[in-house]
């Protein structure tokens, strides 16, 4: 053999061996993207087929590889890589969003990351009760997480409505402007945010719908409010709403003091089922007992129902009324009438 034949013979058989060894490393990345797919794909799905749902914050500016960490500490993913390598060949990495999350171990990797892409943040529901003072408000919007008590009630301040709301926020307290309701909040909302939308609630569902005969009234929106914590506190059956209202309108018109109890009970700082005669003598502008005319603010939060009533008395002749066991009142027009349907219930 010539030696150009023995050179051409040593090429073709070089070449060959390096087609064999490109063919293998070719084979061995294909086996290792094909196993790398597999493992990806079992780590990305569910952890569980049934569990709590837990709040996962992703925080503005974070990337995909923290926010993958982060998952896989609340357990909602077996491995942060496999998440992260799934965020980067599907491009959602480039498109989550910050915010808190309400996320589930049922849900697989990519059901994870479209929740989050989404921006479809957690809600929390905060339900307020008709009658509740500020501070109980407060205690309220702490236990539903949404803030603490005491940063709740040092943003609960009139400046704090000034340009939000129609009317004129008042002098010195948000008692009873903040409207009782079930909200939903973000965890994102500030503790201003929920008591600018408590009070905007107020203007939309009662002040603004009743401007016109709020104008007409002869009491102060301030008034009519302060009036309607009264009825608030005292009624415990819708229907003597009214009622309540219309004697204690009376009463005002004839220069009778109102005698509210629940006032008393405000004055005290704490509620008692029987109120003894020196609490009646708490030295305290919200004793009606001791002064004549409405208190000077409202004592608590009054429902729609309970405005309502305040701003549309119920027309009668009224002077007094009593309480039953369950709840209802016993109106009368004398005082001599009033302590018999005292002595009728006392009897039952």
């Amino acid at each position: 053999m010539t030696r150009e034949l023995k050179q051409a013979a040593q090429s073709r058989t070089t070449s060959s061996a390096a087609a064999k060894i490109v063919g293998a490393v070719v084979i061995a990345m294909v086996l290792g993207l094909v196993g790398l797919g597999w493992w990806c794909r079992l780590q990305l799905e569910a952890m569980a087929a049934t569990g709590e749902p837990v709040i996962v914050e992703v925080e503005r500016g974070q990337g995909a590889s923290a926010v993958a960490r982060r998952l896989e500490a609340a357990g909602l993913v077996r491995s942060a890589p496999a998440f992260e390598i799934y965020l980067a060949y599907s491009g959602m990495g480039r498109r989550l969003k910050a915010g808190h999350f309400e996320l589930s171990p049922t849900m697989s990797g990519p059901e994870l990351a479209a929740k989050i892409a989404s921006g479809e943040v957690a809600r929390r529901k905060l339900t307020v009760p008709e009658g509740l003072q500020l501070e109980q408000i407060a205690e309220r919007v702490a236990e539903a997480g949404l803030a603490g008590a005491e940063e709740f009630l040092a943003a609960a301040v009139p400046e704090s409505l000034v340009g939000e709301v129609s009317f004129e926020p008042p002098a010195e307290s948000l008692e009873g402007y903040l409207l009782p309701e079930t909200y939903e909040f973000t965890f994102e909302a500030t503790p201003s945010d929920i008591v600018r939308r408590m009070a905007r609630e107020l203007d939309a569902q009662f002040v603004g719908p009743n401007a016109e005969a709020i104008a007409g009234s002869k009491l102060s929106l301030h008034e009519i409010i302060t009036l309607a914590s009264l009825v608030e506190r005292e009624a415990k059956v819708a229907g003597d709403r009214p009622k309540i209202a219309g004697v204690l309108i009376n009463r005002l018109a004839q220069g009778m003091k109102l005698q509210c109890d629940a006032t008393v009970q405000y004055a005290l700082g704490e509620h008692k089922a029987r109120l003894t005669f020196a609490d009646l003598k708490v030295d305290s502008p919200y004793n009606t007992y001791l002064h004549a005319g409405l208190p000077p603010g409202p004592i608590a939060a009054p429902g729609i129902a309970s405005l309502r009533a305040a701003l549309r008395p119920a027309k009668t002749d009224a002077l007094f009324y009593v309480a039953r066991p369950d709840g209802s009142h016993v109106f009368t027009r004398t005082y001599e009438e009033h302590l018999a349907a005292i002595e009728r219930i006392r009897g039952d």
